[in-house]
């Protein structure tokens, strides 16, 4: 007698068939950048030099023309000084529309210790302070880190951003992104997952349990800035990129620049450009 399967199972196997068969999405890149922070180099008295830095990086965006453009905090030195951010905003309204760009909040943007007022005030000038976004199969998670780092003055903002991204995050796992980066200005950690606290990275307690969420919601990539130079470090599968400014660096042999992301199905491949360096467009090679 001929045996008989179940319908659902011819389902399954019709399922399994065609994601085997699906050709693989085209590789494409994006362009983070940290740290413009306008007003740095002169401490304030003006910022010629941070204009002429992000200018050029702008004017190559147009050029190289990519997905998308990560700016991960410290826009300016100077929590709330309108001249610094109407020129923040000045230069970013030069990128083409068609490219989208994302802001992030860092801590000279929202203050070290951040408070409802600062924040707000970050909300109101720049836009959302925690959010996500969508480039094919790449999903950006964008986070306030100085809440993490230091929530003494906004606990209820902290815990309102914890709340929202575990739940964000497990939409994205739900929908089967393919590739969930996450995206802030202090750096997790600097090399080990594991090091101890100090400016330039997330406190040890705050720290282990996003990077706890990150490890169970699929996360591979975390990029941030704030260390004014590169750095970079694994926590299990984590990769945790810390890019050096385009605006003012810092530490021996740092020098402005940017970092250009390839994101291929197999994974997230990138270099960091210094400004005296920037190709005259980016070619996407074979791995």
């Amino acid at each position: 007698m001929r045996k008989r399967y179940p319908a659902w199972l011819f389902a399954v196997l019709a399922l399994t068939s065609a994601y085997a068969q699906a050709p693989a999405a085209p590789p494409f890149f994006f362009v983070q950048m940290s740290d413009p922070q306008f007003g740095m180099f002169t401490k304030d008295a003006d910022f010629a030099q941070e204009t002429a830095n992000f200018e050029l990086a702008i004017a190559t965006m147009n050029r190289w023309r990519p997905a998308f453009v990560v700016i991960t905090g410290d826009l300016v030195n100077k929590a709330g000084d309108a001249a610094q951010i109407a020129e923040y905003r000045r230069i970013i309204a030069k990128l083409d529309r068609a490219i989208p760009l994302y802001s992030v909040p860092g801590n000279h943007d929202v203050e070290n210790e951040p408070t409802p007022e600062s924040v707000a005030a970050y909300v109101r000038s720049i836009g959302p302070d925690h959010y996500s976004f969508r480039a094919g199969p790449l999903a950006g998670v964008v986070l306030n880190s100085s809440l993490i780092h230091t929530p003494a003055k906004a606990p209820a903002l902290y815990e309102a951003q914890l709340i929202w991204l575990r739940t964000e995050l497990a939409r994205l796992k739900a929908g089967g992104v393919k590739h969930l980066v996450v995206f802030q200005h202090h750096p997790w950690f600097l090399e080990e997952p594991d090091e101890a606290d100090q400016y330039f990275n997330i406190p040890i307690e705050r720290r282990s349990l996003h990077l706890s969420m990150f490890r169970d919601s699929g996360v591979k990539y975390l990029f941030s800035g704030h260390y004014h130079r590169n750095a970079s470090g694994r926590a299990g599968d984590i990769e945790m990129t810390t890019t050096g400014p385009v605006g003012m660096p810092l530490g021996e042999g740092s020098q402005s620049g940017l970092r250009v992301v390839i994101v291929r199905d197999s994974g997230l491949t990138h270099r960091y450009y210094q400004l005296g360096e920037l190709p005259n467009r980016i070619e996407i090679k074979s791995p």
